[in-house]
């Protein structure tokens, strides 16, 4: 393929930042992917980080073992990183034809460049790639994990996150292409304040609050919030796969650079592993124990979990004696690590739910727990309320609904009950204080998925 290439770009940073005798190379991104120890995810992108391979590869391995399986099926990489050394303003594309590293040239997709250049922020400009390593150093990773992939890279300098939003779009495809972000966390703290600063920014990118990034939290924050205006929009479930720093792989301590991997994959289709569905039942059964003993909630040890039940989310739990409802509470934002927001669920069931008393001794062993992880909110348009119904898709998406003060949700797995959409909007609105045979016009409504799952399923 190189062979009918007339431009190509030299590497500026190999011997640097990565190795740059092929063998060597192609050595150290082996080790950093097989020493991921991560099952396959369903991702359709990743964040991942950019600094030399003696600091960063490890945790880039993790982000790129997690999608290694689609090795296969992806054609086309969307590769977006900060600007370091040009400033400018939009995104910047190369003029080259390919991208030569030491382990040969990746072609650059000339194709899926011209579908963006037509939009206002984004032109060719060589000047942003001279010396820039945040897209070089994941060229050797994208060219053994995804052998036939052309790339479309992309340099972001200034800009607002919705301009890589609307970049996204247009190139966000099917299964044959994938999202790669490359951007690092905090930089030059001492190794405490990094794990806090770190813990806080991992957080906002999982509950996809583009808001609380910024440039400290993040050096790509702006590609990194452009694809979390794109998370929302799909309903993308954010997990983080990796946080380490430089002083966890090969840095001095008191002052470290961030890194992180995530993987983002459809929400309507994410789920945890079994082992970490029945971690996640264990807690919240012994929740139940200590509860019925003490009345309190347990302590939760969030770090002793694996790195999935630790991510930011909001959870429903409901409680069942012989089929029967015995209680349901949830959260309706994504402020704590997932196990502990199942504890706490669990725990005000069992004891604050207003239409039953405190679970008792006596009940314990005959109740059921199931879990409900919920994705984003996605606000709906609609013309009416037979537009909403239209919409809605049963068995699968949950519904909350506002109106002058009031407001109700349903979950998915209430389609059990209530299969049919016409019952399904009515008794939420009645949930709601409503009045289920008044169209007001003023309703608003959002809709959003859940993973769920309970004691009799693991």
């Amino acid at each position: 393929m190189s062979n009918t290439m007339t431009h190509l770009r030299a590497p500026a940073v190999a011997g640097a930042f990565y190795p740059a005798d092929p063998a060597t190379l192609d050595r150290v991104v082996a080790e950093c992917v097989a020493g991921a120890g991560i099952g396959p995810v369903p991702a359709k992108a990743i964040i991942a980080p950019h600094a030399g391979y003696v600091y960063s590869g490890p945790i880039a391995g993790t982000a790129y073992a997690a999608v290694k399986h689609l090795g296969g099926t992806v054609t086309r990489v969307v590769l977006l990183g900060p600007a370091h050394r040009w400033p400018f303003r939009g995104l910047a594309a190369p003029s080259a034809d390919g991208l030569v590293t030491p382990l040969g040239v990746v072609p650059v997709d000339r194709a899926g460049l011209d579908v963006i250049l037509g939009l206002p922020d984004v032109q060719i400009l060589d000047d942003a790639f001279e010396g820039e390593h945040s897209l070089e150093v994941h060229l050797p990773f994208i060219q053994r994990t995804f052998p036939n992939a052309s790339v479309v890279p992309l340099v972001v300098g200034h800009c607002a996150p919705q301009a890589v939003d609307a970049v996204l779009r247009r190139l966000w495809g099917g299964p044959e292409t994938m999202i790669v972000v490359s951007s690092d966390l905090s930089h030059f703290h001492d190794y405490d304040t990094a794990r806090a600063l770190d813990l806080a920014a991992s957080q906002a990118i999982e509950a996809a609050e583009p808001e609380k990034l910024s440039g400290d939290a993040a050096c790509g924050f702006l590609p990194v919030s452009g694809l979390l205006l794109r998370a929302q929009t799909l309903d993308l479930r954010v997990t983080t796969r990796d946080l380490r720093n430089s002083g966890d792989t090969a840095g001095d301590r008191r002052r470290v650079v961030g890194y992180g991997a995530y993987t983002l994959e459809p929400a309507d289709t994410a789920r945890l592993t079994d082992a970490e569905r029945r971690q996640l039942l264990d807690a919240a059964h012994n929740a139940l124990e200590h509860v019925v003993r003490t009345g309190r909630p347990p302590e939760v040890a969030v770090e002793s979990f694996p790195m999935a039940l630790r991510a930011v989310r909001k959870t429903f739990v409901t409680l069942e004696i012989d089929d029967e409802l015995r209680g349901c509470i949830g959260s309706v934002q994504a402020v704590s690590p997932l196990v502990r927001d199942v504890v706490t669920n669990t725990w005000k069931s069992a004891t604050q739910d207003p239409r039953f008393g405190p679970l008792t001794a006596a009940e314990l062993p005959k109740v059921a727990v199931t879990v409900s992880i919920l994705s984003h909110n996605r606000p709906m348009a609609f013309s009416g309320e037979a537009d909403l119904l239209r919409q809605l898709r049963p068995g699968v998406d949950g519904l909350i609904i506002q109106d002058r003060g009031h407001g109700a949700l349903f979950l998915p797995k209430v389609w059990d009950v209530l299969p049919d959409r016409h019952p399904f909007l009515r008794h939420l609105k009645a949930k709601a204080g409503l009045d289920p045979d008044v169209e007001t016009g003023t309703m608003r409504a959002f809709c959003f998925t859940a993973e769920t799952f309970g004691t009799d399923e693991t």
